[in-house]
């Protein structure tokens, strides 16, 4: 007899795209729990830098079922949101094991198996709530830098603490390089080599930024911005293989801090890196902020287009019934990923597994 433990459904991720989908299944009454990898809820943003803030104002960042506490025009630092998401895990009770990693998800007839650090478990129904930012990216020329020089990828960056002395290149100038970029040049030499796409044209800290600029970008994100809308459709590819917009740090912010803005890097020459001008730069940190490759080689199912990201309608995968994504960047909206995104697709998702449970029910 198998006696691996069965559960209805299994989420993937106890990050706020999980816990979101548990209150949604929850309220739904379905048999379910939550393995995530990290030791505590929220540790996610807590092991972020230091100095990270969201874009969005306190009060769009509350959860289905609890707004976020404090002045709502607050702009809330990494590990304020994180107690915020452990908090919401405690208050509605979220079945939550923490500390474990699943290392391999696979089909047998109708239900799926998982094998992880706690051992097999069976499920009906797998929600994958992940963002796809799971594997650092960094250039493989990257190894054949001097060995003295430090190199830090994004993800693992918290301070500056963790630098030499000396000038630093930042290689990448998405949000993260922006943000991070600004936080090294006040303190030393700072170079910065990427492009620069769209840039939000307000200040989000400022009156017109929290009362209103916020507002229009949001609707725009979520109402606009997504797969249900001509417009979004046509606008989503593009975004997926680009660049998002700058939010709070702009091009002059990083000329204005001292920062010196360079080619793109391209190589390395004498240990050194190289830009596409043929310059090299004598620095003693190299800061990544190349972003990341999806992480989903767990997996053993056929869900991946050719560029290894997962085939879906709105987070449905239709031809792996029981199988949904949750999480991912413009799953449906641009800011799908976000606080503000995920409670509309965790809706679509958990609506979809409920009803496609009660069709089943009564056909048997």
């Amino acid at each position: 007899m198998d006696e691996t433990p069965h559960t209805d459904t299994i989420v993937i991720g106890g990050g706020q795209t999980g816990l979101v989908i548990g209150y949604e299944l929850a309220g739904r009454g379905v048999d379910f729990v939550i393995l995530d990898a990290s030791e505590r809820v929220g540790d996610t943003w807590r092991k972020r830098w230091d100095s990270l803030e969201l874009f969005t104002p306190a009060r769009f960042n509350g959860l289905p079922g609890m707004p976020y506490p404090g002045p709502k025009d607050a702009y809330i630092g990494k590990n304020d949101i994180a107690d915020f998401i452990e908090t919401y895990a405690t208050s509605n009770d979220l079945p939550i094991r923490s500390g474990i990693c699943v290392d391999r998800v696979s089909r047998e007839g109708e239900h799926f198996t998982l094998e992880t650090s706690a051992g097999p478990m069976r499920a009906s129904n797998v929600v994958i709530a992940m963002a796809d930012y799971q594997v650092p990216k960094v250039p493989s020329f990257g190894s054949s830098l001097r060995s003295d020089i430090v190199q830090i990828h994004s993800s693992h960056y918290q301070n500056l603490s963790q630098l030499r002395d000396g000038p630093t290149l930042i290689v990448g100038l998405g949000n993260s390089g922006a943000d991070i970029g600004l936080e090294v040049a006040r303190d030393r030499e700072t170079y910065i080599a990427g492009h620069v796409g769209a840039v939000v044209p307000f200040r989000v800290e400022g009156w017109f930024g929290r009362k209103i600029g916020v507002k229009l970008v949001r609707f725009a994100t979520v109402k606009v911005l997504n797969t249900s809308t001509p417009i979004g459709r046509k606008a989503r590819p593009k975004l997926l293989m680009g660049t998002a917009p700058l939010v709070r740090v702009k091009p002059k912010d990083l000329t204005d801090a001292g920062a010196i803005r360079v080619p793109r890097v391209t190589g390395v020459q004498d240990g050194l890196p190289e830009t596409a001008d043929g310059e090299t730069l004598d620095v003693s940190n190299v800061i990544w902020c190349t972003g990341f490759e999806h992480g989903f080689s767990w997996i053993d199912l056929p869900v991946f287009d050719e560029n290894g990201a997962p085939r879906h309608n709105r987070g449905v995968v239709d031809d792996q019934p029981g199988l949904y994504f949750c999480g991912l960047f413009f799953l449906h909206a641009l800011w799908s990923e976000t606080l503000t995104g995920v409670p509309t697709d965790a809706q679509h998702v958990v609506g979809h597994l409920v009803n496609t449970q009660r069709q089943l029910r009564t056909v048997g």
